[in-house]
């Protein structure tokens, strides 16, 4: 991954290439929840994961997409794939709607998670973003990987929750 000691040429160097892989997840929706991503550039493979008490399922893929992006030191040519047709819609499709209608959903609520949409948009901005669906659970290695990633998160907030 970019480090910060590159980012004192950022405008020097060619964007980096970083091929990103999120999921997310609680049991039962909503409930305990757990979030997992793996970035790889240049061949190096890094592993984020966390989780919340009280969560949903859509808000813990969101997370899982902003933390990939956060966690970049540098703006980055990124291929983000995700399992969530909820992400990659939000994300390329339904946000223009929402921005220009005042943060409302074409019903005219409130858009759900809005502050994770914010957060994401934000972050996304630095980088060169391509979106990717993946069908969940269907043998793609690295998506694999996520799923056990926020599984693992979800279950050590549910292990914490008993020992409380």
């Amino acid at each position: 991954m970019p480090t910060d000691s590159e980012n004192s040429n950022a405008t020097e160097q060619p964007a980096l290439a970083v091929e990103i892989w999120t999921d997310g997840g609680c049991r039962p929706n909503p409930g305990p929840g757990g979030w997992g991503v793996l970035l790889r550039c240049k061949g190096v493979e890094r592993e984020l994961s966390g989780g919340e008490r009280e969560t949903t399922n859509n808000r813990m893929e969101l997370t899982a997409a902003a933390e990939a992006l956060e966690a970049l030191t540098r703006p980055c040519v990124v291929n983000l794939h995700t399992d969530s047709e909820y992400v990659r819609n939000g994300i390329t499709r339904w946000h223009t709607g929402w921005v220009r209608r005042n943060w409302r959903n074409a019903s005219g609520d409130p858009v759900a998670n809005m502050d994770l949409w914010r957060r994401l948009l934000d972050v996304a901005k630095r980088h060169e973003v391509s979106w990717h669906w993946v069908k969940g659970h269907s043998g793609v290695p690295e998506n694999e990987r996520v799923d056990q990633l926020a599984t693992e998160a979800r279950e050590k907030i549910e292990q914490s929750l008993l020992e409380s």
